[in-house]
Order: C-alpha cells, then structure tokens, then sequence
C-alpha cells in the first residue's frame, strides 16, 4: 500500500490555488468556519473544490489528515 505525505502547500495546489506559504497564510487570515459549518459546504469553495474535499472526506482518503487540518485552522 502507498502512503502519501502531504501538507497544506499540497492540498492548496491540488485544489487549483496558490500553494506558496505567503497566499496559503491570506488566505487563512481572510476566510473563516462558522462553529457548525462544513468545510466542503463553505461559500468560498468553487463547486470542483466543494466535491475534493467532500469525497475525499467520504472515503476516507490519504487528503483526509491535511483536510482536517485545515478545517481546524480555518476555525481558528
């Protein structure tokens, strides 16, 4: 079985968005969850962005560690 590392520069590339440390940090300072919000639900996901992180999240997929990562950041 292969196991994959990623991290949040990665998941910001695999969902079309800039990955470099500066955009990854506006972006977390910009956007927020509120307490019973859905990261894939959120308003500012594109429709493409909403279904990774949705069926990644289904399945149980090697994205789910750094999704959940940024769920909780986003919370902040």
């Amino acid at each position: 079985m292969e196991t994959f590392n990623h991290n949040l520069s990665h998941l910001f590339s695999q969902l079309g968005l800039n990955d470099s440390q500066a955009f990854i940090e506006q972006f977390l300072a910009s956007h927020r969850l509120e307490q019973h919000e859905s990261l894939s639900e959120a308003t500012f996901w594109q429709p493409s962005q909403k279904r990774f992180l949705k069926e990644s999240q289904e399945q149980d997929a090697d994205w789910c560690e750094v999704i959940d990562q940024l769920d909780a950041l986003l919370r902040k």
